[in-house]
């Protein structure tokens, strides 16, 4: 058996893993990270990446025939539109493949080694690696568990055929004529709606009461009316059950009524688990919080010299939460003080339109038992906005009453993702009300409905 020591060794690739591994190697720590499959875990290879290139296709082919059914406000028109699903997936996994490469260079770059193989824990200090060559065991000062999580499948829909996840969706050669969607978060309308755009008649069912309830429901309000739009489905209060006898449909119950939905594909999106079988956590001690590895301020586990990151300690299951706390363990190694002491995690729902969250909503401020100011500006309104199609959807920004700080800053709204980091910024840098109303936004630009927002909050709104 091959031995090796280092100082961190990280045990996945993904955004967490392989940036923590980078920053430490940059700071001159021997380290060693492990992957069984590609570097960029699901983030990059099944996940954040290749949905934006599908979502992004299907936007570009959904304008391709809204302009050859004549009905293009632009004037624009054009004959027969056609998409070779195949020859967009190539493009797809083109650019995963760019970045595979590239995460792999950083990581020769900051002199870190990669083991490709499965890894299994043999004490707190030791782990076993299974590769094409054979069992490597490697020894550490310190490990960084950073797992991920995998889609949660169904009993009654096991995976498999015409029922498909996430990553079946984004491997899918041909449009299905028709595509039930399990689950109305935000990777199942990612997906419902893209393919949608690209032709297939999809519904979507969601058990609760409304679709993307971890958003508040003004939000997701705009989401719903573009579903209709789309010809999309909604059934809430619903629960899928099983495939229908020729496999060519979805058994659901809605409100104890039960129906047939027309599903060529099945995509199942209820959720994702954290990844904590398959690497002997059962050989250690850890204390687990539900699912998920409990940790505290500084990414520490119930183990001296075990750290874990990403999805693995719970929500939000966000590919930029585990890159900070990547970069933090990487430096808490190397012997800097560092800990988790962010204000603002932001999460961006990539539908049409696009929903960012960043801080408190209007309710979730409230119930810290302070008097709240709440200043909202629609896209309407908002000339840039107007001169792309994109009117609508807001942007809404929660301040205290008392002294203007700014709690949170939420919109819904075309290409609103692009806002996220100012967003996340003010909020970071403690703003109120009046240093976002005093800042100059460029025009004309979707970003100054920001600054309008600011301005109704403080009572004086120009423009509207």
């Amino acid at each position: 058996m091959k031995e090796i020591s280092c100082k961190l060794l990280v045990l996945g690739a993904g955004p967490g893993g392989y940036v923590c591994a980078i920053r430490a190697g940059q700071l001159g720590v021997d380290t060693v990270i492990v992957e069984k499959a590609k570097a960029g875990g699901t983030c990059l290879n099944v996940g954040c990446i290749p949905s934006k290139a599908l979502i992004h296709a299907a936007e570009e082919f959904h304008k391709l025939r809204a302009a050859a059914s004549g009905k293009s406000p632009l004037g624009l028109s054009l004959s027969a539109p056609a998409i070779d699903l195949a020859r967009t997936v190539a493009w797809k996994d083109g650019i995963v493949g760019r970045l595979n490469g590239g995460v792999t260079g950083l990581l020769k770059k900051a002199g870190v080694k990669a083991v490709v193989g499965e890894a299994r824990f043999v004490d707190g200090k030791t782990v076993d690696v299974e590769t094409e060559t054979g069992l490597q065991r490697i020894r550490a000062e310190a490990v960084v568990i950073a797992t991920g999580s995998a889609p949660v499948e169904l009993p009654d829909l096991p995976f498999g055929e015409n029922v498909i996840s996430s990553t079946g969706a984004l491997a899918l050669k041909a449009v299905p004529e028709t595509l039930a969607v399990i689950g109305g978060g935000y990777i199942g309308l990612e997906l419902g709606i893209a393919f949608a755009k690209l032709g297939s008649k999809a519904t979507v069912l969601e058990a609760m009461d409304r679709i993307l309830p971890q958003y508040d429901a003004e939000l997701s309000k705009p989401v719903m009316k573009r579903l209709g739009e789309l010809g999309i489905d909604v059934f809430t209060r619903t629960a899928a059950k099983r495939l229908s006898a020729d496999g060519r449909g979805l058994l659901a119950e809605e409100n104890g009524r039960p129906f047939e939905v027309p599903a060529e594909k099945v995509l199942v999106t209820v959720g994702r688990r954290p990844v904590t079988e398959g690497w002997g956590i059962e050989e250690i001690d850890l204390d687990l919080a539900g699912r998920f590895i409990r940790i505290d301020d500084q990414c520490r586990t119930s183990m001296r010299g075990i750290y874990a990151i990403g999805d693995v300690t719970g929500e939000p299951m966000l590919a930029h939460r585990a890159m900070a706390q990547g970069e933090i363990v990487a430096e808490i190694v190397a012997g800097r003080k560092r800990s988790w002491d962010k204000h603002c995690v932001p999460a961006v729902c990539f539908t049409d339109p696009e929903i960012v969250s960043a801080g408190l909503s209007p309710d979730e401020a409230r119930a810290t038992g302070v008097e709240i100011k709440i200043g909202q500006f629609p896209f309407q309104a908002n000339g840039r906005a107007m001169t792309t199609l994109s009117e609508d959807g807001f942007v809404r920004v929660v301040a205290r009453a008392d002294n203007h700080l700014v709690l949170g800053i939420h919109a819904v709204g075309h290409g609103v993702s692009e806002l996220s980091a100012t967003f996340a910024l003010a909020i970071e840098m403690g703003a109120r009300l009046e240093d976002i109303a005093g800042t100059i936004h460029a025009h004309p630009t979707q970003s100054e409905a920001l600054q309008e927002a600011a301005f109704k909050g403080l009572g004086h709104a120009l423009h509207i």
